[in-house]
């Protein structure tokens, strides 16, 4: 089990509930039933909570920066935009705005590289609802989440050698390695992420240069090796 950490344990009986009403909570997530779900299940906690639904990255930015949010409950995996391109632009156009990242991807893929971009958090949709709810708590009070796991793999990493070459991939060139480490043909990943198939190559042979590989086949072994797929 997962537990918060200590600074997440002191944050998350403290709930700073907004001086103008109930709280915002915006959920972006390409599964309508996931949506859903995560609204049933916080409306039990926060029966006053007013909630904002986004099913791609686009559609989210304008909604974000629309009206006022007190949260942001941001998936990774979105059609188009991703969410971690997402939560670039966020941070940007919406600076001071928690973004609590829920998603089924394991701490070890991207957790690190979603919090050192600005999160406010990192949870996996595999939790018990009280510690997904117990996270948001952290978070809506001014608070990072963090599990005691993540947590201990971050003072690891305070006296690492040099991070490995995948951790100086742009988000875009991260995504293409992933999808292309599970498979995907660029004509594949050029619709997933409504790019042209000149531009997936393009990323393709920036990632290869970078991370000193030759093919599909090294780029494989490479992610498997890291753990960026299971």
């Amino acid at each position: 089990m997962q537990m918060l950490s200590t600074e997440a344990t002191a944050a998350a009986g403290k709930v700073k509930q907004p001086a103008g009403g109930p709280l915002r909570i915006l959920v972006v997530d390409d599964h309508a039933i996931v949506r859903q779900g995560i609204r049933t299940l916080l409306l039990r906690e926060f029966p006053q909570a007013v909630f904002g639904e986004a099913g791609d990255g686009q559609e989210a930015l304008q909604i974000a920066q629309a009206e006022k949010w007190d949260l942001v409950l941001l998936d990774i995996n979105l059609p188009g935009r991703s969410g971690i391109e997402v939560l670039h632009e966020l941070v940007v156009v919406r600076p001071g705005l928690p973004v609590l990242m829920l998603t089924m991807y394991p701490e070890r893929q991207y957790a690190m590289r979603v919090l050192k971009a600005g999160a406010a958090g990192y949870v996996t949709k595999d939790l018990v609802a009280n510690e997904v709810v117990g996270a948001i708590k952290t978070v809506i009070a001014g608070g990072r989440y963090v599990s005691s796991s993540l947590a201990e793999a971050l003072a690891e990493n305070l006296n690492s050698p040099p991070l490995p070459h995948h951790e100086m991939l742009s988000d875009r060139e991260d995504r293409v390695l992933r999808l292309l480490a599970q498979g995907h043909s660029v004509k594949e990943i050029g619709f997933e992420l409504s790019l042209s198939v000149k531009t997936v190559s393009t990323y393709r042979t920036r990632l290869l240069k970078k991370l000193r590989l030759k093919n599909n086949a090294e780029i494989i072994r490479y992610a498997l090796l890291h753990g960026l797929v299971d």
